[in-house]
């Protein structure tokens, strides 16, 4: 084993959005900052970005890692390690993310130098205010914090994300508060051929949920987007602000192109992704790569000190701070801390795995709908987040799909096929057929919200072992009836839109080795896939009996460490959770500063008040 000498003021573990954006700040402030990846970095981005590209292209499965080069040293989920199978329990799990309960955790996640952050929707809408307090509705966890609390630092990720969107739309139709003239740093996207051809029909239009037997009136709104788009020249009290392209370098020109392929890949760099925060770091921000975070290190008084890393080929490695901040995705923070037998006093370590289960439903439009172009989704029914309603089922988002079927059924490759040898036509009669079918497709993505479960949690597998030695972590999964009645609410919503819009519903929860996340619930089946939004599994909270880590994702246990990113949050209501995260990352390098700068004080050795003789 080696030591380094170097001791820094933080060591970051992971280079993910939150750990490149804690790097980032604290680097801005003159802080020393090792950041540990246990993924490769590119030495050449821009030819790894061509690279990406050409890999996605001949990828056999369009998966989010199809865009990346795994190393055996550092093994990831993909989703097409679960798979589904007939009997109970109705599916199979196999890789570097092992399972073992009722139902399967359907996300996967990527360790690269960027993390899933290279490969995420780009979708950032902000949580409600009522989001912070579920218990409020009789289920879940309240935040340590409010709304209100978060809202500055919402702001701030949404400058350093990038976000398109219109603040009048979200305060009007989504009930969020922003300060008075504020805008998003840049215009929202434009809506979609299919957005507008929703509204024109539905728009003011009533549907009753079948749970709660409330009506809900249909309103298509659209969604925030941390890709590029016009910049708004009132930004800032009218200093605008200018998008950033390639390894985060100002681009004034830098657009949405509407590629279509920006999970995994975005071509014209107008997606976020943590490579344009590392493209910002300062020259006291260091990273090192291929290096796989095996343990925190603490002293006798519990104080976290460094950390070990292995290489790919196995040998160990110490370096030390005063601050260490995991970043490495709710599961492998959990695992973390798992390994180091840290953070034990709550037992709520690795427990309350949450993700947005989603219920797909898809159909053929009357008329063509030109899918297959811009972002994954553009725009969404909102009426179904909030209210007393949710007391009675999960709360859901409505995300208007744009890519056809390709989440629901695979790539238009299965409607050719399917047209091919089922229906036994050829040339211009198959060519017709073909864009008649894939021209009209749409789909309905029904985002649950899934609520804090202690039942629900990430272990270290009891014999499985990775390429370095370590335990492969492991999976316990379910849904609550809660969420099941979320998917019926769901699923009753979802005909009555059809039926307004003159839709073929094709929705088919079949076959069972395409639908792992299969399951029946009061005599009907459904079908979910996982969003990739994993959370809980180092939960936040106001008290060390009961939480990992406080407000400031600070580990109750450990003096000097920080456990940020999604697996803090509470509760990941119905809103993609990167924009919070970020936010809340931001907020932590507030607080890592302050503590530095405690520590930087200077120690008076005298009285600052003179005594005076007697």
């Amino acid at each position: 084993m080696s030591h380094l000498a170097s001791h820094y003021d933080v060591i970051v573990v992971g280079a993910g959005i939150a750990g490149s954006i804690v790097a980032k700040d604290l680097g801005r402030q003159g802080r020393r900052v090792l950041v540990l990846e246990a993924g490769e970095r590119a030495t050449d981005s821009a030819r790894s970005h061509r690279e990406a590209l050409d890999r996605y292209a001949t990828a056999s499965a369009k998966v989010p890692g199809s865009t990346q080069r795994p190393h055996p040293a550092v093994g990831w989920p993909e989703v097409t390690d679960v798979t589904g199978t007939d009997g109970v329990p109705g599916f199979r799990a196999a890789g570097h993310l092992l399972q073992d309960g009722p139902l399967p955790y359907a996300s996967g996640y990527v360790r690269a130098n960027g993390g899933t952050g290279n490969v995420w929707t780009g979708l950032a809408p902000r949580m409600l205010p009522e989001d912070f307090d579920t218990e409020t509705f009789g289920y879940g966890r309240r935040w340590p914090l409010t709304y209100d609390d978060l809202e500055p630092h919402y702001r701030s990720a949404e400058r350093e994300l990038g976000v398109a969107a219109d603040a009048d739309e979200q305060r009007a139709h989504v009930g969020l508060d922003f300060p008075e003239g504020y805008t998003f740093p840049m215009r929202a996207l434009p809506a979609s051929h299919l957005d507008r051809l929703l509204a024109a029909s539905l728009d003011g239009q009533r549907v009753k949920d079948p749970v709660t037997l409330d009506e809900v009136e249909l309103r298509m709104v659209g969604t925030p987007q941390a890709r590029n788009s016009v910049p708004d020249p009132g930004y800032d009290g009218g200093r605008g602000y200018v998008p950033r392209g390639a390894q985060g370098r100002p681009d004034p020109a830098s657009r949405c192109v509407g590629n279509a392929t920006c999970i995994p890949h975005c071509p014209s760099y107008a997606k976020y992704t943590p490579l344009k925060t590392q493209g910002q770091w300062g020259s006291s921000v260091a990273l090192t790569d291929r290096a796989v975070v095996s343990r925190v290190l603490v002293d006798g008084n519990g104080r976290a000190t460094g950390v070990e890393y292995l290489s790919y080929e196995g040998q160990a490695t110490r370096v030390h701070a005063d601050v260490v901040v995991l970043a490495a995705h709710a599961i492998e923070n959990a695992r973390l801390l798992l390994l180091s037998r840290l953070a034990t006093r709550s037992g709520q370590v690795g427990r309350n795995l949450m993700d947005h289960p989603v219920l797909l439903t898809w159909g053929l439009m009357p008329e063509a709908v030109g899918p297959y172009r811009g972002p994954g989704s553009t725009s969404g029914f909102e009426g179904f987040r909030a209210g007393p309603q949710r007391r009675a089922r999960a709360p859901f988002r409505i995300e208007v799909g744009n890519w056809g079927w390709v989440w629901a059924k695979g790539t238009v490759d299965g409607d050719v096929a399917q047209l091919l040898h089922d229906k036994g036509l050829f040339g211009a009669e198959l060519r017709r057929a073909v864009g008649d079918r894939v021209g009209r497709q749409f789909t309905l993505q029904f985002e649950m919200e899934q609520s804090a479960d202690p039942a629900n949690r990430v272990t270290l597998h009891p014999h499985a072992r990775d390429h370095l030695g370590l335990p492969h972590p492991q999976v316990t999964y379910d849904l609550s009836d809660h969420v099941k009645d979320g998917m019926v609410a769901a699923k009753g919503a979802s005909d009555q839109i059809f039926a307004l819009l003159g839709a073929e519903d094709h929705t088919d929860y079949a076959p069972a080795a395409a639908w792992p996340g299969r399951f029946e619930h009061k005599g009907r089946l459904y079908g979910y896939r996982g969003a990739g939004h994993a959370a809980g599994t180092h939960i936040m909270g106001d008290s060390p009996g009961t939480s990992v880590v406080d407000s400031w994702q600070r580990c109750w246990d450990h003096p000097g460490l920080y456990a940020v990113g999604c697996g803090s949050m509470p509760s990941v209501a119905t809103s993609n959770p990167t924009l919070t995260m970020a936010a809340l990352a931001l907020r932590s390098a507030q607080r890592i500063e302050a503590d530095l700068a405690e520590r930087d004080h200077p120690v008076s050795l005298t009285p600052d008040t003179p005594e005076v003789p007697a």
